[in-house]
């Protein structure tokens, strides 16, 4: 049986891990190099806290202004918003100026005025990006908005890194950002796959994970109040959620909608979408 070796990286504001079973110690090394290198490239170009990024570009566009955008920022993005289609606007990646508005230094809501939410929020709604497939640009038809991709820029880093190391043939992986989001390739010889924890706070056994990646959204971390992209205001639904989903970008996506969407919203996703699990704390 291949050993498992453990590589770390610091990017994105958080610690990716990568976990490769391989007989080859130096060789995972210098490929776990370069997948980390690709993850501080995408970092470049889809943080909103990188001021010659993709993402903060497009933030500043006015209204009736476009700009043309790498395939990586242009791909996410556009995942983006076909999740946010498909889960009825529970899933948005373009309330960066409503969530700055009650967000502390640290990044956490603690408390906020819900005059100031209402406002921030009608204004947000106002403005409005489309996507052109035909030369990957980004089009501002009004001001209001802001993009933050968050943790489906992680996720979706995720997935990247993923497909490099498959290039690499080295598919005997386990990638994870942070530990909010896992994502499973194969798993080492003689294992049915990788065992993936909820938390312990959770109460809930371990996963067996191959093929697919599982991510958590909770009020924990970043405060009590998880705003409901659809209404604007804090939802009052579930401690935490997990999403279970073919790629991380979609399963860290979806945790987060899963947050505020009713069970029977959530049912009726999982229902249309094969591959896709959810798992809840009250």
């Amino acid at each position: 049986m291949s050993e498992v070796h453990k590589f770390s990286h610091e990017a994105m504001a958080t610690t990716f891990e990568i976990f490769l079973a391989s007989d080859d110690q130096d060789y995972a090394a210098s490929i776990a190099r370069d997948a980390f290198a690709l993850l501080d490239r995408l970092e470049e170009q889809l943080s909103r806290f990188r001021p010659h990024s993709d993402i903060s570009i497009i933030n500043f566009l006015k209204s009736g202004e476009s700009v043309r955008v790498s395939i990586p920022a242009f791909d996410c993005l556009k995942l983006a918003f076909q999740i946010s289609s498909e889960t009825g606007g529970a899933f948005d990646v373009s309330l960066a100026p409503v969530m700055d508005c009650i967000r502390n230094d640290k990044g956490e809501i603690t408390e906020f005025k819900q005059e100031v939410l209402d406002e921030a929020f009608a204004e947000k709604r106002e403005g409005l990006y489309l996507l052109s497939e035909e030369d990957l640009s980004i089009y501002c038809q009004e001001i209001g908005a802001g993009i933050d991709l968050g943790g489906i820029g992680k996720g979706f880093a995720l997935d990247q890194m993923a497909e490099f190391l498959e290039e690499w043939e080295l598919p005997q992986a386990l990638l994870h950002g942070g530990g909010s989001t896992v994502l499973a390739l194969d798993p080492p010889d003689g294992q049915e796959g990788w065992k993936v924890g909820f938390g312990e706070e959770s109460g809930k056994e371990p996963m067996v994970l191959r093929r697919a990646a599982l991510s958590g959204s909770g009020k924990a971390v970043k405060g009590a109040h998880v705003l409901d992209p659809r209404t604007g205001k804090p939802a009052l639904g579930y401690t935490r959620t997990w999403a279970k989903a073919p790629s991380a970008a979609l399963s860290d996506a979806l945790s987060t909608a899963f947050m505020v969407m009713s069970s029977e919203e959530v049912d009726a996703y999982c229902e249309a979408h094969p591959g896709v699990s959810a798992y809840f704390l009250a």
